[in-house]
């Protein structure tokens, strides 16, 4: 009988098993030598000049909306179609969020969604946006550098699904995933069904200098010993708490695990590429309808979502069978905190179709062929449910 299924799990191999080990016997558990290696090789991945590690993603995107000013007073632009996280970090800097509805054919937030509510704001009314690259497909931040610009809005773009990935900008260049070149910060997750995994863990990069220099502070208590930064120096112990900041460090151990993980990351990314062709070729001509990347996209796969009629019927049999699928999400604007702040059911309408038929196959780098051609038998098997 085939073991269970999940729709995502880490993969750890002896090497990653050596580099904690030696992590546990250094003199350093904590704030040791090992994070900033692992910041270096990773803004090198990404092509940024600066990265920042957290102890996880949604610590990325809290001390990114911090290091941004984010206040009480602040109304940012989101995707409805994301883990909570992605707006919950607005919140807990006691901001407010607008969600746009998504473009329903990549379930990206739609940028002329965006446009059109900034056109019918007075200016000033939004002072961010927060992008999301769901499932692994880049959001076009070129152009949506471009709208915010003109309305003097800085990205935060969420990045957490595609490590790897990229799109061609206008002039035919290739943008990675978390490079700085349009959004002014960038936020990945290294939980374990992510691309790379620490345990937990998450990681900002920039290209700007002084929002960097600012996140480091933030990221320990906002304390600093920095002598140029200090306004007196009693010693070599003096250091000074010039904000309000949090421990959001993340420990030796754990970059050690980020370093040998990211030696793996082009290997891991292939595989999940290959996973998706597989899929793509099974249900080309069927009912299942899949989104599929524009030719300028470098889709990271971090999910491979599929929508069907009867989605909760096959859900749970594809479940019974061991295929632990899963629905990624909950649209965040339906969910009931965000409703007793006074976001209304009925409101976009894309995000709430799109929610009501998508189904997240397994996809992870170690899926064996016998498990996919498993689940696509049992998904084809259903297609009386799935054809409606």
């Amino acid at each position: 009988m085939m073991k269970p299924i999940p729709y995502g799990r880490q993969s750890i191999t002896q090497a990653d098993i050596d580099a904690v080990v030696d992590a546990l016997k250094s003199d350093f558990l904590t704030q040791g030598p090992r994070v900033s290696k692992f910041e270096d090789t990773f803004a090198d991945y990404v092509s940024a000049k600066f990265a920042v590690a957290v102890s996880s993603g949604t610590a990325a995107l809290h001390l990114s909306a911090l290091a941004l000013g984010v206040n009480e007073e602040s109304n940012i632009i989101t995707t409805p179609i994301t883990f909570a996280a992605s707006a919950n970090c607005i919140r807990y800097c006691g901001g407010n969020i607008t969600f746009a509805d998504i473009d329903s054919s990549t379930a990206l937030i739609d940028i002329d969604a965006i446009e059109i509510l900034l056109q019918s704001s007075p200016q000033g009314t939004y002072q961010g946006i927060i992008s999301v690259d769901y499932a692994g497909y880049p959001v076009d931040l070129e152009r949506l550098r471009a709208i915010a610009n003109e309305y003097d809005l800085w990205i935060i773009s969420d990045a957490c699904h595609s490590l790897g990935g990229y799109f061609v900008d206008s002039s035919g260049r290739t943008q990675k995933c978390g490079n700085g070149a349009f959004a002014d910060l960038t936020v990945f997750s290294f939980h374990p069904v992510k691309h790379i995994t620490t345990g937990e863990g998450g990681m900002i990069t920039t290209n700007d200098e002084q929002l960097y220099r600012k996140l480091l502070m933030l990221r320990t208590h906002g304390i600093t010993k920095e002598n140029s930064l200090v306004g007196e120096n009693h010693g070599g112990w003096y250091y000074e708490m010039q904000m309000l900041g949090f421990n959001y460090r993340l420990p030796d151990v754990n970059a050690a695990l980020g370093i040998s993980q990211l030696k793996r990351a082009d290997a891991g990314l292939e595989r999940r590429i290959q996973i998706a062709a597989k899929y793509d070729k099974a249900f080309a001509g069927s009912k299942i309808k899949t989104i599929h990347p524009k030719s300028n996209i470098g889709h990271a796969y971090h999910l491979y979502v599929i929508m069907i009629e009867n989605r909760k019927q096959v859900y749970e049999k594809l479940r019974e069978k061991g295929i632990y699928v899963q629905v990624h999400y909950i649209p965040v604007h339906l969910l009931p905190y965000y409703q007793s702040l006074g976001y209304k059911q009925g409101t976009l309408p894309a995000a709430k179709f799109f929610y009501e038929k998508c189904l997240s196959l397994p996809m992870f780098p170690g899926l064996t062929d016998e498990e996919q051609e498993f689940i696509i038998e049992n998904i084809i098997q259903l297609n009386f449910l799935i054809n409606g």
